[in-house]
């Protein structure tokens, strides 16, 4: 099955439509930040809200990779996700699904080969549930520094064995989209670009930005991190986030100011989805939703014609979410020629990445 091709659709009511050059924004929601509910019930209220598609992190309680007649399952999926209407991006992140005890375990970088290679038969799983599915992309992530292991041999790990699951994926016609992820081997933009040359500039072989991440450790601004990698740009994940801390936040409870980033995702001509990343909000993961879309219209609405440069109601959620909680300083982002700051201990209250290198 071919990807989707998007559905038309009219701008929410009272907004502006894009302008004719750019091409209107598509936004999707983990399932990865609705763990508590059954597929099938997430995919409904997420077509109900009015999303365009999902990432679909395969787990234990969606669309279990591992377990049998997976062939049978994808079909079911596939199905559904036709009669709501709803695009997809396969995701690669969940915590446990290979291992019960160790979070994000095995990854690509472990010095056992048989370990790696169960990282590899995962994706090799994901590449056909996604030419099953008709998914955009694939995503996946490096794994953090083993002990022991310099980074030369983890970079040499690392490329030997996505050979083969960029093999798969030019042959399924599903691009690999790496995320660089805090605390991982591939972390910044930088490292993809390292990966990138390595492998010799693969077709198959896209990017995943979190914009998040960029906010995080990268030395630009977010904005300026799409239009850096747009012409590698396969998936999106978006959410709030502090300088310095890796912790996925709700809209309006971190530091981004999203109209310029939806603004250049727009003029890159970016069509996947834009998925918001909340892994952390399970719990409440339905009223999440419910919340994030409209702020990501709102946000994603282009300036007016006098000149402002921001969504007005855009700011007053996030002036609203602020004025309500305790606030910290937080370093400011530095120039373009600074390197990235090292994640520093978060706040009270406030965790950071784990020592596996991502948020729990």
């Amino acid at each position: 099955m071919s990807p989707r091709q998007p559905t038309p659709t009219l701008p929410p009511e009272g907004l502006p439509e894009s302008p004719p050059h750019s091409h209107p924004l598509r936004f999707g929601y983990g399932t990865n930040g609705l763990a508590d509910l059954r597929l099938d019930d997430a995919l409904t209220l997420l077509a109900d809200l009015g999303y365009d598609g999902v990432g679909l992190t395969l787990d234990h309680m969606h669309l279990d990779p591992l377990a049998p007649d997976l062939a049978t399952r994808t079909g079911r999926v596939a199905r559904r996700l036709d009669a709501l209407g709803l695009d997809v991006t396969v995701e690669t992140g969940a915590r446990y699904v290979l291992d019960p005890r160790r979070k994000h375990g095995p990854s690509l970088l472990d010095p056992d080969p048989a370990d790696r290679a169960r990282r590899v038969d995962l994706l090799l799983r994901a590449v056909r549930i996604a030419g099953d599915l008709g998914a955009h992309a694939v995503h996946c992530f490096s794994g953090t520094l083993p002990p022991g292991t310099d980074r030369d041999t983890a970079w040499k790990r690392l490329a030997e064995t996505l050979a083969p699951v960029l093999e798969a994926a030019a042959g399924a016609g599903v691009p690999i989209a790496v995320e660089p992820e805090p605390g991982h081997l591939l972390a910044t933009l930088a490292d993809f670009h390292e990966l990138r040359l390595l492998l010799g500039d693969p077709e198959p072989l896209g990017l995943t930005l979190d914009i998040g991440h960029c906010q995080c450790l990268e030395p630009l601004p977010p904005a300026d991190c799409v239009r850096a990698a747009a012409p590698w740009l396969r998936h999106v994940q978006i959410e709030d986030m502090r300088r310095g801390v890796h912790e996925h936040l709700p809209f309006g409870d971190g530091e981004i100011d999203f109209p310029p980033v939806l603004a250049a995702l727009r003029d890159a001509g970016y069509q996947g989805l834009t998925v918001v990343e909340l892994p952390r909000h399970s719990h409440a993961g339905p009223r999440q939703a419910e919340l994030s879309l409209p702020f990501l219209h709102r946000a994603a609405t282009p300036a007016p014609s006098d000149g402002r440069t921001t969504a007005p109601e855009a700011i007053a959620h996030r002036v609203e979410h602020r004025t309500s909680r305790p606030t910290h300083q937080t370093p400011r982002p530095p120039l373009p020629s600074e390197p990235a700051p090292a994640l520093s201990p978060a706040p009270p209250g406030e965790p950071s990445a784990t020592q596996e290198g991502s948020t729990p």
